[in-house]
């Protein structure tokens, strides 16, 4: 349904209203179909459990933000954005499906360690693939966003579950193991963005943290991993 500059969605009983200057026709076609985020969706339906504390990396319009919430209790999800521009909308999403207490987060993760300054991000394509800029050039660049770090995040949620869709910045958050608190981990990796041996990096830092390949929600591109039963 289609208001002014507004377009409305129902996904899986969740309503998501979308401003018409975010959408594509891409975009808008998985929308309308239903078929937006949905593996990442399934994955987090099919190993969530209540009162389990979720981060997720990369909110979107807060979709999945909303069925982490549905399944956990929205006092127990942390999402984090990069896009001012999708803040509101994410807000907006989780107040009318009455998850309003998710705490949304500003900023984007830019490795293990919480950095000084904050980092350019290009939000001039479509929001579904906006990124942290590759270089001073790059077209978009000049919005700041706060950079923060994954140790620090990870410290202060203590999730055990941690979600993350975030455009290839992923290759920067496994180059040391993960705390024992997380239990899953789920994400979509973009192989367009880097080499096979970022894939395998995670792969082997995820076994290095205890967790291991978990076929059951994986599926494509998403990834998931669970913590091995004893570790």
């Amino acid at each position: 349904m289609r208001g002014r500059d507004m377009a409305e969605y129902e996904i899986d009983g969740l309503r998501m209203v979308v401003p018409d200057a975010l959408l594509n026709p891409r975009i808008a076609g998985k929308l309308d179909a239903g078929r937006y985020e949905a593996h990442e969706a399934h994955a987090a339906a099919m190993r969530l459990r209540a009162g389990q504390r979720v981060l997720e990396l990369g909110g979107g319009i807060g979709y999945v933000a909303a069925i982490c919430a549905r399944v956990t209790g929205a006092r127990n999800v942390t999402c984090l954005e990069a896009n001012p521009a999708l803040l509101p909308v994410i807000r907006a999403n989780l107040a009318r499906n009455g998850f309003a207490e998710v705490t949304l987060v500003h900023g984007a993760v830019t490795g293990r360690d919480s950095p000084a300054a904050p980092v350019a991000f290009d939000g001039a394509k479509s929001f579904w693939a906006g990124r942290i800029a590759e270089g001073a050039g790059t077209a978009g660049a000049g919005v700041e966003v706060p950079a923060l770090g994954l140790d620090a995040l990870l410290d202060r949620v203590r999730p055990q579950v941690v979600i993350m869709d975030i455009e290839g910045a992923e290759q920067h958050l496994f180059g040391a193991p993960w705390p024992a608190h997380v239990r899953s981990v789920m994400m979509e990796l973009h192989p367009g963005r880097y080499a096979d041996t970022v894939v395998q990096c995670i792969v082997d830092c995820m076994s290095e943290s205890g967790l291991t390949y978990d076929p059951g929600p994986s599926c494509g591109r998403i990834l998931c991993f669970r913590r091995v039963r004893g570790r």
